[in-house]
């Protein structure tokens, strides 16, 4: 006779319920969400990025044509920051999206 494992559905009402989904993962039915560390490593990667975007543009728009590094450079780690603060903002928008899904 075959048993199933711990963390499947017991019975067929369970599985139906349009709340629970089937468990795919070993991992156990106690598990915690990752959505508070996730939110405070977003925040602070809000924060940093924001600030070093801010300040690679201005240092780029106050350098001069000589000065080292050169503008073009600060300019790119300008909008390479700038990328990472859009990510930090769409995994922010993600995370509020997810709690406001778990509270209904």
């Amino acid at each position: 006779m075959s048993e199933m494992p711990p963390h499947e559905p017991r019975n067929d009402r369970q599985s139906r319920s349009p709340t629970s989904r089937r468990r795919a993962g070993t991992e156990p039915l106690t598990a915690r969400s990752d959505l508070g560390l996730r939110t405070v490593l977003s925040t602070a990667a809000l924060v940093v990025f924001a600030l070093a975007t801010a300040g690679f543009a201005w240092w780029a728009t106050s350098s001069s044509r000589d000065s080292s590094p050169s503008s073009t450079i600060l300019v790119v780690l300008a909008a390479v920051c700038g990328v990472l603060l859009l990510v930090a903002v769409l995994d922010l928008a993600v995370i509020r999206r997810r709690r406001s899904g778990q509270r209904s």
